[in-house]
């Protein structure tokens, strides 16, 4: 009796008795029963003791050390002594009409918040696919409440027969709010309209879509809309790049190759150069005026981004705006970008918020695709999302 509890307490099985174990068929056969107990009739609600039959049932529960364990329970049916009433005995563990543990139940949710593909999670617990995606169906994450920090942006999810989806973030407290079907302009200002609250948010983090840009004005009248800093920067140093792409293109192969591997040189911070680094890069730039006007626009530029507040930032964005009369064509989408948006560039040197924690989730969101071949499945896709990023 010692034996049977311990081994009952390991498996960690509540009023349970142990009558064998073994393994078979590459799986961990348990036989069990449950303790005899006084139950209450669901007819008459009088007390019985007195068993009528037994039935021996396989249980699916949750693996143990790497095994598929089944339970085979050995379940009894009593008898009410008042109303003959036939009922089965109450299983803590078991869920009425199932063939599956509670536990197991949980531990597929509890493996549904890691970045596996649900056919993995199957393998893992010898269910099939199927009921591992109809277990997982029954978690529903309903809409969430919009916080005074927002932040727009999407991702290509190819779910639901749309090509992106969008995704709401709050990069204040670091926690996804929701995800839509489509980034349209009508579905989000649907989608928001239905809040009350709208005129509680405080701030709105977006790329340079004109799109957000209109939703994000007419949705939340008193936010300030911030520019996330990492588009500006990154257009900037894509046209450094394509400059010296054509520039590279006039050498000859051994000065071209030489060039291509140090493009990360010219990518780095001046400061966190060495001796050496900072004399091969000046040697590269007397070679081409050219690629030393575009160096001389993005350490401008560079200047323009360590401004402490938006005033400052207002006076080095004067400054770098003054290098276009250079005329290097290759910027000149960049100068008329910053010129649209500088509004909403400089808001980003006035608060603490960018799209960063955001563009953290779509990679996470990239992972979670990429593993599982795509998930066609919409609203799958979105509570497999939000059940994810809320481990």
């Amino acid at each position: 009796m010692l034996n049977n509890n311990c081994t009952g307490k390991l498996l960690g099985l509540e009023g349970v008795i142990v009558k064998s174990i073994e393994r078979k068929y590459g799986k961990c056969l348990i036989e069990i029963e449950m303790e005899l107990k006084t139950q209450i009739c669901p007819r008459c609600n009088n007390l019985t003791k007195k068993v009528h039959d037994y039935r021996l049932q396989a249980v699916k529960d949750a693996p143990i050390q790497w095994e598929h364990t089944v339970l085979l329970l050995r379940k009894r049916r009593y008898s009410c002594g008042f109303c003959n009433k036939r009922f089965v005995e109450d299983i803590s563990f078991l869920p009425k009409y199932h063939r599956s543990t509670t536990r197991l139940f949980s531990g597929i949710l509890n493996q549904c918040t890691k970045t596996k593909p649900l056919k993995e999670i199957a393998l893992e617990t010898g269910l099939s696919q199927t009921t591992i995606s109809r277990i997982f169906d029954k978690v529903n994450y309903g809409k969430a409440a919009i916080t005074e920090v927002l932040s727009f942006d999407e991702f290509r999810g190819n779910a639901g027969g749309e090509k992106f989806q969008f995704i709401l973030t709050d990069p204040k407290n670091r926690k996804v709010l929701d995800i839509l079907p489509d980034r349209r302009q009508e579905t989000l200002y649907k989608y928001f309209s239905s809040f009350s609250n709208r005129k509680d948010v405080k701030y709105v983090v977006i790329d340079m879509s004109r799109a957000y840009r209109d939703v994000a004005k007419l949705c939340f009248p008193n936010a300030t809309i911030v520019i996330d800093k990492f588009h500006v920067i990154r257009q900037v140093l894509w046209a450094f790049d394509r400059v010296r792409k054509e520039e590279q293109k006039k050498f000859t192969d051994e000065r071209r190759v030489y060039f291509k591997r140090s493009r990360t040189l010219f990518m780095k911070k001046p400061e966190t150069l060495t001796e050496s680094q900072t004399d091969q890069l000046n040697a590269m730039l007397a070679i081409s005026e050219r690629l030393r006007i575009a160096y001389a626009i993005v350490s401008e530029f560079r200047k323009f981004m360590k401004s402490n507040n938006s005033e400052q930032a207002r006076k080095a964005l004067g400054r770098f705006m003054m290098m276009q009369n250079y005329s290097l064509p290759e910027f000149d989408s960049v100068f008329r970008m910053i010129s649209n948006w500088d509004k909403y560039i400089l808001n980003a040197f006035d608060v603490p918020y960018t799209n960063g924690y955001t563009e953290g989730i779509n990679n996470k969101i990239k992972v979670l695709k990429r593993i599982s071949y795509g998930v066609r499945n919409f609203d799958r896709f979105r509570n497999r999302i939000l059940h994810l990023m809320s481990a």
